[in-house]
């Protein structure tokens, strides 16, 4: 039989595409994410980054000390007061790949965008693409419409002053539906003033400026959970801050020549590195890093002439060569600041202390759940598990997930529909613990919560993570909501780098089956449930499932299955964790209520 002319490999089949056709099609590679602009690493708030970026550069070489930035519903202008792109090379250096300056070390020393590249993928992703240069009098302005040229123009600009002004709205095709959220905008406006200190970043008119630097970041971000006034030190290759709080984990903010590396790198293990040999050097001790860095909130920026980052995106640094020097630059800069300020360094020591002292009690409180967990089984008799699970240690990550649900009923229909090769259930007994205002220890001396840490093995450590989504499934009523606001509360407080990190769900199930004779609907609200009825007709069976125990297996595979619909728990202001769990989940209970009371809305049903 014939080959089919469809599955012939030749000349024909190959394809170059031009760097904007590259961009578009693949635009994963230059912003990461799409996304709709609900979450802050979101593609529309990179590419506001990379045009602020340039400026900030300009600002880093000595030129401009004021940013303007305006957004109004989905346009983005960007107005900068540094030298201005050379006239006669605007258009090259917003369309052609590899075409800048950042690959001279005469014009930018510490530059962010070394690929030549960001500045060209806002205007291929973007509907309408401005730029325009004012140098020494002059101004050449080039318009484009999806990265396409359509119009250029050059001319006297009289008195306004040297610089590059920069207008996109980002393409609905690559984006889709899309809004800016403000909150995002300005967190990371707040991190580029941060990182600049003196520089002025006006946005839709508010001054947005730090004069502190990264002192003023930690300030901000511990507020009223810091131990102490943050330890600070800056000079024009490193600057850093930290400070201890009374939270479990440690949290840090590192930066590689303004560019926010949420992954960390290089530079933020040698920063933990540094502190650690200098508090043990000041204080003649040998503490443990796990002691030291408790409740730690650090920040780290550096700058380096030839950055390598792990991808366009440059969420992680990789310049390995730069460790052992700057381990040795943190110590000696974190015992310099220890010796000049005596009573910060007393405060610093006794947190030191107290950490060490209460992990060796938990470590006795673990013992014991150990052994008492010993005698139950050898297994944990509420996981029921599957054959595949996450390694983060080699970062192989598998599509494994575990089902946190409750009662026999709903782990039933679960466990008997569920693939075992990837998706493992484990089945609460009765109402959790809250442990918003317990100690560590609380979770090891109760048997349920602990037997869950011993499911997803983050009994020492979140690292060890055995799943890649942990996925509350609970019913959706008023019990089941409050399991899950307990069982969140629990990873938010104890393990919240899990959360962070984006491995915690909640299951979305279908409230309503509506049904006629010859077709089945599913809706997830009533708004759906209404449709259906109309679609339907009135004549339909309407079924609200109160119980996840209420839908039968041959249902809920659908639910699990590849059509499943999570809702990943997410954290907008690492900052406000504490105070928004002591506040809902706290023993204030009569704040609460009035709370309540003075924000009630009770709607009037039609007569």
């Amino acid at each position: 039989m014939a080959e089919k002319k469809t599955h012939i490999y030749d000349e024909s089949k190959i394809k170059t595409l031009s760097s904007l056709e590259h961009i578009r099609a693949r635009t994963g590679m230059y912003i990461g994410r799409t996304g709709t602009g609900a979450h802050y690493e979101d593609g529309i708030y990179v590419l506001i980054k990379e045009v602020v970026d340039n400026a900030i550069d300009e600002f880093i070489m000595g030129h401009g000390r004021r940013v303007e930035i305006r957004i109004k519903d989905c346009n983005v202008t960007v107005r900068d007061y540094g030298r201005g792109i050379p006239l006669g090379k605007v258009v090259e250096c917003v369309s052609r790949i590899n075409t800048g300056a950042k690959y001279n070390d005469d014009v930018f020393q510490f530059s962010v965008g070394l690929n030549g590249v960001g500045t060209k993928a806002v205007n291929a992703l973007s509907t309408d693409f401005l730029v325009r240069s004012h140098r020494d009098g002059k101004y050449v302005e080039a318009v484009f419409k999806q990265g396409e040229l359509v119009k250029q123009k050059k001319g006297s600009a009289g008195n306004e002053k040297n610089g590059t002004l920069v207008e996109f709205t980002p393409d609905p095709e690559i984006f889709g539906s899309y809004a800016f959220q403000e909150k995002h905008i300005l967190r990371r406006l707040r991190f580029y003033s941060y990182l600049n200190a003196g520089l002025k970043l006006i946005y839709n008119g508010e001054d947005i400026v730090s004069e502190n630097g990264l002192q003023d970041l930690i300030t901000d971000e511990s507020q009223f959970e810091m131990l102490y006034s943050p330890l600070h030190y800056r000079d024009k290759m490193l600057e850093m801050a930290f400070t201890h709080t009374n939270r479990f984990s440690e949290d840090y903010y590192s930066f590689v020549n303004g560019q926010y590396t949420t992954d960390g790198g290089t530079h933020l293990s040698a920063f933990r590195e540094g502190v650690l040999k200098a508090v043990n050097e000041f204080s003649k001790k040998q503490y443990d890093g796990d002691d030291v860095r408790e409740g730690m909130l650090g920040a780290v920026a550096i700058r380096l002439k030839e950055p390598v980052f792990e991808s366009q995106t440059k969420n992680k640094l990789g310049n390995t060569e730069i460790r052992s020097t700057l381990v040795a630059q943190v110590r000696d800069a974190v015992v310099d600041l220890l010796h000049r300020n005596p009573k910060t360094a007393e405060r610093l020591l006794e947190k030191i202390e107290d950490t060490q002292k209460l992990r060796k009690e938990l470590q006795t409180v673990k013992k014991m759940a150990r052994e008492r967990s010993k005698k139950v089984s050898i297994r944990v008799p509420q996981l029921k598990d599957c054959k595949q699970h996450l390694d983060l240690s080699r970062n192989k990550g598998t599509e494994s997930q575990i089902f946190i649900t409750e009662g026999q009923s709903a782990a039933g229909s679960l466990t008997s529909c569920r693939d075992p090769n990837i998706q493992a259930v484990f089945t609460l007994k009765g109402k959790p613990l809250n442990v918003c205002e317990l100690s560590r220890d609380a979770l090891y001396k109760n048997v349920e919560i602990y037997n869950l840490m011993r499911s997803l093995d983050i009994e020492e450590t979140v690292e060890r993570l055995r799943y890649q989504q942990v996925i509350l499934a609970t019913d959706a009523d008023v019990d089941g909501l409050h399991i899950r606001n307990l069982m969140i509360t629990m990873f938010l407080r104890f393990f919240q780098p899990l959360v962070a990190r984006g491995h915690l769900h909640v299951l979305e199930t279908p409230l309503f089956r509506v049904r006629n004779k010859k077709q089945t609907t599913y809706c997830y609200s009533e708004k759906e449930r209404d449709a259906a009825i109309q679609q339907l007709g009135k004549s339909c069976e309407v079924t609200r499932f109160k119980g996840l125990g209420e839908i039968s297996p041959s249902e809920f595979k659908a639910f699990i299955g590849k059509e499943i619909k999570l809702s990943k728990v997410t954290i907008d202001d690492e900052e406000s964790v504490p105070e928004i769990l002591s506040f809902y989940m706290g023993r204030n209970t009569q704040e609460r209520r009035q709370y309540i009371m003075d924000n009630l809305v009770i709607e009037e049903l039609p007569v």
